[in-house]
C-alpha cells in the first residue's frame, strides 16, 4: 500500500469526511452485503485513495491509504461506468482468474460507481470480504447503487456549500472595498472642491471690476454643480454598492414647508414658474426628510428638462392613516420602450442636445424610495402625459 502525497486528493479526502451520512452508509453497505470491509474510494486515471473505511476484517486500510490502480477492478469500473458484483470469485466464470481477487484475497466483492450531479466519475463504493458471500446479486448491486447517488448528490451539496461560503468571502471583501470606496471618493472630491469654494469667497471680497464679479459668479456656480454630481456620485455608489441609500427617520411636523422650498429652488433653477402645488399633510410624518426632499428635486427636475414646457407642472402631496403619496406630473411623454429602463443608474433619453447631469437623478429617487420602504412607479402616454407616483407606508420610529 502507497501514502498519499496528491495534495489534491487530500480535499476530496475531506470533501467525504464532512458528509456526516458516510459512516452510516458504510455500515449500511456491509449489513446488506454480509462484507467485513466497506470504503468509499477515489479513482482517477493514476490513482486508487480510500477517502473513508469501515474495517472489521482487519484490512489495515485507512482515509489517505492508496492501493496501486492497477492491481484494483475500480480502474475497470471507472473506464465502463458499470457495477461489478460477486458472491464467490474462485467459483465466478470471470474472475475466478482474475489478478485482483488473487492479489488481495478476496472472495466476495461489490464495488459501483460513485458520479457527481453533473455526471462527473468520482470513484467508488465498495465492500470486499476474504469469505464467499451469500447475497442476492441483484439486489446488492441495485441497493449500492442507490448509496452511490446518494454519496454523489451529497458531494454536490458540499461543492455548493464551499462555493457559497466562498462568494461569502467574496462579499465581505467586497464590501470592504465599497466602504474604502465611498470614504475616498467623498474626501478625495470634496476636499479640493472645498478649497475652491473657500478660494472663492475669499476673492468675492476683492473682486472690483464687473468682469470679476462675473467669472467669481461662474466658479461659485460650478463648484454648486459640482457638488451635486458628487452627491449623486455617493448616492449611486452607497445604492449599487451598499445596498440602498441610507436614511435617518424622524418624526418631522415641517415636511410640507421642506418641500414647498425644493419647489421654489427647483423654479429658480430651471426657469419653470409654472408648478402647481397642491399638498395636503395634516400630522406628523416619520420620514428622512431631507431624503424626501431630494427625491422631489429630482423629479420636478426631471419633469423640468423633460417635460412639455408649455405645459405646467404639477405636484399633488397627500398623507392618509396608512399611506404618504407623492405626485409629480407633466405633460411629456415617455416613449415605451424606455419604460423598462427609466430606474436604471444612468438612463436618459438620447437627444442632440447635451443634458447636464449624470443620469442618475431617477435611479436615486427610486432607492430613496425604497430605503422608506416604498415605490416609485411610472405611467406615460401620449395623451395623459407623465405620472411619477411615490407610495410610502406610514412609518413609526421604532
Amino acid at each position: 500500500m502507497q501514502k498519499l502525497t496528491d495534495p489534491n486528493l487530500l480535499d476530496d479526502i475531506a470533501e467525504i469526511g464532512r458528509i456526516q451520512a458516510v459512516p452510516r452508509i458504510l455500515e449500511t453497505v456491509a449489513h446488506i452485503t454480509g462484507s467485513r470491509f466497506t470504503a468509499i474510494a477515489r479513482v482517477t486515471q493514476t490513482t486508487w485513495t480510500a477517502c473513508a473505511t469501515f474495517d472489521t476484517l482487519g484490512f489495515g486500510l485507512v482515509p489517505g491509504g492508496q492501493l496501486v490502480l492497477e492491481t484494483t477492478i475500480c480502474d475497470e469500473i471507472r473506464q465502463s461506468a458499470t457495477s461489478v458484483v460477486f458472491a464467490h470469485a474462485s467459483e465466478h466464470p470471470i474472475y475466478s482468474q482474475h489478478h485482483t481477487p488473487r492479489i488481495y484475497g478476496l472472495e466476495s466483492y461489490a464495488s459501483v460507481p460513485i458520479h457527481r450531479p453533473d455526471g462527473s466519475f468520482f470513484g467508488t463504493l465498495c465492500a470486499i470480504d476474504s469469505a464467499p458471500a451469500n447475497f442476492d446479486v441483484a439486489h446488492v448491486q441495485r441497493s449500492m447503487e442507490l448509496l452511490a447517488d446518494l454519496v454523489g448528490s451529497y458531494l454536490d451539496k458540499e461543492d455548493r456549500l464551499e462555493r457559497a461560503e466562498s462568494a461569502l468571502s467574496d462579499a465581505h471583501r467586497v464590501a470592504d472595498l465599497r466602504d474604502q470606496f465611498i470614504a475616498v471618493l467623498g474626501h478625495d472630491l470634496r476636499s479640493p472642491l472645498q478649497a475652491i469654494s473657500i478660494a472663492a469667497d475669499s476673492l468675492a471680497c476683492e473682486a472690483g471690476t464687473e468682469r470679476q464679479q462675473r467669472m467669481l459668479a461662474h466658479i461659485t456656480s460650478g463648484v454648486a454643480r459640482m457638488d451635486g454630481l458628487i452627491n449623486d456620485v455617493l448616492d449611486f455608489a452607497r445604492g449599487r454598492l451598499g445596498g440602498g441609500i441610507p436614511i435617518v427617520l424622524q418624526l418631522t411636523s415641517t415636511l410640507e414647508e421642506d418641500l414647498r422650498r425644493v419647489v421654489e429652488e427647483v423654479a429658480i433653477a430651471t426657469g419653470r414658474q409654472d408648478i402647481k402645488i397642491h399638498i395636503q399633510i395634516d400630522d406628523d410624518v416619520v420620514c428622512d426628510p431631507s431624503r424626501l426632499a431630494q427625491l422631489l428635486a429630482n423629479l420636478l427636475t426631471n419633469a423640468a428638462v423633460h417635460g412639455e414646457r408649455s405645459s405646467p407642472i404639477t405636484l399633488t402631496v397627500h398623507s392618509e392613516p396608512e399611506m404618504f403619496t407623492l405626485d409629480v406630473h407633466n405633460e411629456g411623454h415617455i416613449p415605451s420602450a424606455r419604460l423598462d429602463t427609466i430606474f436604471s443608474p444612468f438612463s436618459r433619453e438620447k437627444s442632440e442636445r447635451p443634458r447636464p447631469g449624470l443620469g442618475l437623478g431617477i435611479y436615486i429617487a427610486s432607492e430613496i424610495a425604497r430605503s422608506h420602504g416604498g415605490t416609485l412607479e411610472v405611467e406615460s402616454s401620449a395623451a395623459a402625459g407623465t405620472l411619477f407616483t411615490f407610495k410610502m407606508p406610514r412609518l413609526e420610529l421604532p
